[in-house]
């Protein structure tokens, strides 16, 4: 099994959060990632502007910004792309 690339990890946060908000956990189990890992992909993503942190007392949550639906919308169409031409990202 190979490993996944950056950008399908990203990807897989992205994902997780179209359908809705999400707490670390669920992003830990959907994204398949431990703690550490996954908090350094949110900074980054945060800092780019494609995902919005929420905080609500004690309780934190992500949710994707018009940016990261316009970043998961463009790696789709780029894997289609590579796809076509037999190469994997």
């Amino acid at each position: 099994m190979r490993r996944r690339t950056k950008l399908r990890i990203l990807a897989d946060i992205l994902r997780t959060l179209e359908v809705g908000e999400a707490n670390v956990t669920k992003l830990m189990l959907e994204a398949n990632l431990s703690y550490v890992r996954l908090s350094r992909y949110l900074d980054e993503l945060e800092a780019n502007g494609l995902v919005m942190k929420i905080e609500e007392g004690r309780e934190v949550k992500y949710r994707i910004t018009a940016r990261g639906r316009e970043f998961l919308r463009e790696f789709n169409r780029m894997l289609q792309i590579a796809e076509a031409f037999g190469i994997e990202l």
